[in-house]
């Protein structure tokens, strides 16, 4: 008998595999998502993920042969996680806080990880800030019998470049792709909102929804404020438009939730407003649709148009998105720094892999295998699930994945545009002033809100607490700040960064 231990998730092709496994349609989803995945691994085994389209992390344990079997989507969508106790017995869980308080997990911090957090502003690799407790990594399982241990790499990122299409043919295949994403997304007695920015991501995927009304994020510092265009988009779409105004208050009041919630520290400042944009939007819905992943597959970010020029010197320094704090500086403000233990090793593997492609194929998989895990997902995931809130999204796919995997560069980014392809494919449904419009991001006002003695009293508090020297050199991390109040604006990550560490740590090692 096989007993489903563990499951988060939304299985997209579930009408399929139900006529494939011979099960009713009829169930609830509850039920029909418990069904395919006994009925998948009974029928499959551990290629079940091979058939599965969606977004799961799961914990299957088959009584007969006393296996427990945990499996990872292919992007990390949903976290899983587990630990091996001093008398070899494996605690698991899609959250953290379902192992720590387990018999036998022993909580002490893996201080080490702060080098990587420091420079990459998440956690990055299987290592968590819990010494012992693992991630699951994306497209990994995990099969546990007789107090042994066994992890299996099931899917990899593969890129062979198709030179035979147009433009407009990569355009096309994304839009019809799309539209079987859309149908799948949801069932037809659901209603789900959408997320929208000022970008294309967002506004496609709204265009080709069902959804009656939109949700954004604003503020009252009109530069920084991307409300204003999402509002002429849904106008354009025929949509409600609903907009949550951050407040300085907000945003720094609701950070040890965050970090609570998040479970691991992420210096992330766009998580905190998404974090409030969950909360506002689940006042009105219990599902929402948000663009994740087309960024990273179809070359969305400015510093993608510099991969050429980086070329070889890419697998010397490029860990990701972000790389906030290098060597030197971290071993200057640190109380314990270990030389050996580097970012760049933990995408060593990537660059092997990619061994021979170009530059901003490399750059993508590295952001897809890092960056979209540790960063992304995590915040969607976790941020949602606190607010009662779920999120779907649909670029977020192996089909969608496949058409990137095999577009040539040159139809992702080029001198003067990010996402070439895909802001065509945007075009049949969206003006072009919305789909070709520049990328901004999801910027925050926090880089001035910091230096505002108005709001930064923790900041200030817990820079100059026990906590920041057990950790830091004070005086050094007093400095950086000080040099951000002076009008050295860059540094305001560097601030951040630290700040989110040391609100972590007090929740769950002074606090809890």
């Amino acid at each position: 008998m096989i007993e489903i231990k563990a499951y988060r998730g939304h299985i997209r092709n579930w009408e399929a595999l139900c006529e494939e496994l011979g099960l009713a349609k009829d169930l609830s989803r509850e039920d029909r998502e418990a069904a395919i995945l006994v009925k998948a691994y009974e029928t499959w085994g551990t290629d079940m993920a091979d058939h599965m389209y969606g977004m799961f992390a799961f914990a299957l344990y088959d009584t007969e042969t006393d296996v427990l079997f945990c499996l990872r989507d292919q992007f990390g969508t949903k976290p899983f996680y587990y630990y091996q106790t001093a008398d070899g017995r494996l605690l698991y869980g899609t959250m953290i806080r379902d192992i720590l308080g387990q018999e036998g997990f022993v909580k002490e911090l893996n201080e080490k990880m702060l080098q990587i957090y420091m420079t990459l502003t998440y956690v990055a690799g299987e290592e968590t800030f819990f010494k012992g407790l693992k991630k699951l990594m994306p497209g990994h399982w995990l099969r546990f019998q007789n107090g042994q241990l066994e992890l299996h790499r099931y899917w990899t990122p593969t890129f062979a470049p198709d030179e035979t299409k147009t433009l407009d043919e990569w355009a096309d295949e994304i839009h019809t792709t799309l539209q079987q994403m859309m149908r799948e997304v949801k069932t037809p007695d659901e209603t789900a909102e959408s997320f929208l920015s000022g970008g294309v991501d967002s506004s496609y995927v709204l265009a080709m929804s069902d959804a009656k009304r939109a949700d954004s994020c604003g503020y009252d510092e009109e530069r920084f404020d991307e409300s204003r265009i999402a509002a002429k988009t849904a106008e354009l779409l025929g949509v409600e438009h609903s907009v949550a105004k951050i407040t300085p208050d907000q945003f720094f009041g609701v950070v040890p939730f965050v970090m609570y919630n998040m479970e691991q520290p992420l210096g992330d400042a766009s998580a905190i407003v998404f974090t409030l944009g969950c909360q506002a939007t689940a006042q009105h819905t219990k599902l929402c649709y948000s663009g994740e992943g087309a960024d990273e597959f179809f070359g969305g970010y400015n510093m993608y148009r510099n991969a050429e020029r980086y070329g070889e010197n890419l697998k010397t320094f490029y860990v990701g998105n972000t790389n906030i704090m290098k060597e030197d500086e971290k071993q200057r403000i640190l109380k314990h720094y270990d030389p050996s233990f580097l970012p760049i090793d933990l995408v060593k593997y990537i660059y092997d892999e990619t061994e021979g492609l170009d530059p901003l194929t490399k750059m993508s998989d590295v952001d897809i295998q890092i960056w979209l895990e540790g960063d992304i997902y995590l915040n969607v995931d976790k941020m949602s699930t606190a607010a009662g809130l779920e999120i779907r999204m649909p670029l977020t796919d192996r089909r969608i994945f496949d058409i990137a995997s095999r577009m040539p560069s040159r139809f992702k980014v080029n001198e003067e545009q990010n996402k070439v392809a895909f802001r065509t494919a945007a075009s049949k449904v969206l003006p072009e002033e919305i789909a070709f419009r520049k990328k901004l991001g999801f910027i925050v006002p926090v880089r001035i809100w910091l230096a505002d003695e108005r709001y930064n009293g923790e900041v200030r508090r817990l820079f100059a607490s026990d906590i920041a020297a057990r950790f830091f050199d004070v005086d050094a991390i007093q400095a950086i700040y000080q040099e951000y109040v002076g009008g050295n604006s860059d540094n305001w990550r560097k601030v951040w960064t630290i700040y989110t560490f040391l609100v972590w740590y007090e929740e769950y090692f002074v606090k809890r």
